[in-house]
């Protein structure tokens, strides 16, 4: 995941926002206690509207970006280098297209339609993680996909299967699983090409490394104090690690990765804190993830059109559905 738009909440502070009108004081108590208390919310229960607002907007943006996340590693199907890497990656992007169903499946129990949540992502007015708009000029952008994106998308995601709101919480255990196999899966690419590949191909690797590592370190979001609906979101129990705390334990993890691949992380400020018991890292350039974030990415319009050129294209198949359970409904089957 790509999460990096979880402070979503309407308000900041600590405080539970005042029931919306028609909303029962006590129903919003209940609820509070019930979050207090550690439980998960089931579909079917009682919640504020803004929770509501706040869990399906996280969740879509969320499955956007499996669905979208898909394009910058399938360009690089057809172009794989051994059977054996095409097919681990045609896997990965079969896993990532699951993700994204369930996690839309996951949007849905809170009364949203899937085409509606489709329209948005094509009109616009959806976001998805602004990694997924920078480009994938060699192969070796496929495993440092797999490596930083994927291992910082874990990071994220690990703790969401703690998620106060149950059907996100369910669907997350088994992504997890599968993002923690993705990940392994780019560090070993990476790793045979840093040991077994000619300079040629280790220089190919650094390159990757150099371009990804910003974008990755940013897929974070913002620091906390420029993240005033962080509290909140952690208050309801849908978020439970902070922006700046998941952003220093990727990078401590990632700077020994880095040391056994053979890659330098291209940072010059990298310097283990003695005292904090962490590395520190240099200033990351926010003017660039608000303007990739903002539609100004290099990728932006690419990604975007793919993905409505697809909603197209699949336009018949979806109509023959359709048309088929409609008839099964009129025709049902001899038992």
């Amino acid at each position: 995941m790509y999460t990096q738009a979880m402070d979503t909440a309407a308000r900041e502070g600590h405080e539970a926002p005042a029931p919306r009108p028609g909303e029962d004081p006590a129903l919003q108590q209940r609820f509070d206690a019930r979050i207090d208390a550690g439980e998960f919310i089931e579909a079917k229960d009682w919640m504020p509207e803004a929770y509501r607002r706040t869990l399906l907007r996280q969740i879509s943006q969320h499955a956007h970006s499996e669905i979208v996340g898909m394009l910058p590693e399938g360009a690089w199907i057809t172009r794989a280098p051994t059977l054996k890497r095409k097919t681990i990656l045609l896997a990965k992007v079969q896993d990532e297209a699951g993700h994204g169903l369930y996690l839309y499946a996951a949007a849905e129990t809170l009364g949203s339609s899937r085409d509606q949540m489709l329209q948005a992502l094509h009109g616009g007015r959806a976001k998805y993680s602004s990694i997924f708009n920078y480009p994938t000029l060699s192969w070796a952008d496929v495993g440092t996909i797999g490596w930083l994106v994927d291992g910082a998308a874990i990071m994220n995601q690990v703790p969401i299967c703690r998620c106060s709101y149950a059907p996100y919480a369910r669907a997350m255990v088994r992504i997890c699983r599968e993002e923690s196999f993705h990940q392994r899966q780019g560090f070993e690419s990476l790793l045979t090409l840093m040991q077994r590949g000619t300079p040629a191909q280790q220089a190919m690797v650094q390159d990757a490394v150099n371009r990804w590592w910003w974008p990755a370190v940013m897929m974070f979001g913002p620091p906390d104090e420029a993240s005033p609906h962080s509290a909140q979101s952690m208050r309801w129990g849908i978020k439970r690690v902070s922006n700046d705390e998941l952003r220093q334990k990727f990078i401590d993890a990632a700077v020994e990765q880095a040391r056994v691949l053979g890659v330098t992380l291209p940072d010059p400020a990298l310097r283990w804190n003695e005292a904090r018991q962490h590395w520190d890292f240099g200033a990351i350039d926010w003017d660039e993830f608000w303007r990739v974030v903002g539609g100004d990415g290099p990728c932006n319009a690419e990604r975007l059109a793919a993905r409505v050129q697809a909603w197209e294209d699949g336009a018949w198949v979806r109509e023959a559905a359709l048309a088929h359970a409609a008839r099964r409904q009129r025709e049902p089957l001899a038992a």
